[in-house]
């Protein structure tokens, strides 16, 4: 049976620069990091205690998803303090932190311009 999700693609047309971007920025780790043929490599993150991991990579022909809104959210334990932390550290915000009845959520921008929702209880 299915147990979990193991991964979830972010498309990115820099690895390098999404690479610096979810580590420094983000505090992800690198689970995976290795060459995938010529002048590209599949670079797996760790985020928190999460067992899904995110992938920069983008599939051949999906180079018009990169800087699109991402169809997922990520989670928080603050969006307010998270929001200020990130926002100090440079990340871009579309939205600022905004209460709503199913709970919090901002919306911020990597490093490719790809969208997510922050968002916590």
């Amino acid at each position: 049976m299915i147990t979990h999700l193991k991964f979830m693609s972010v498309p990115v047309a820099d690895q390098d620069r999404a690479l610096k971007f979810y580590t420094e920025k983000l505090g992800f780790k690198v689970a995976t990091d290795q060459q995938m043929g010529p002048g590209r490599r599949w670079i797996e993150l760790r985020m928190g205690k999460a067992e899904t991991r995110l992938v920069l990579f983008t599939m051949d022909g999906e180079e018009g998803r990169v800087g699109t809104r991402m169809n997922c959210s990520l989670a928080c334990d603050d969006v307010g303090e998270t929001f200020r932390q990130l926002s100090e550290r440079g990340v871009e915000f579309v939205s600022p932190p905004a209460k709503q009845p199913w709970g919090t959520f901002a919306i911020m921008k990597d490093s490719e311009g790809n969208q997510f929702v922050l968002g916590s209880d």
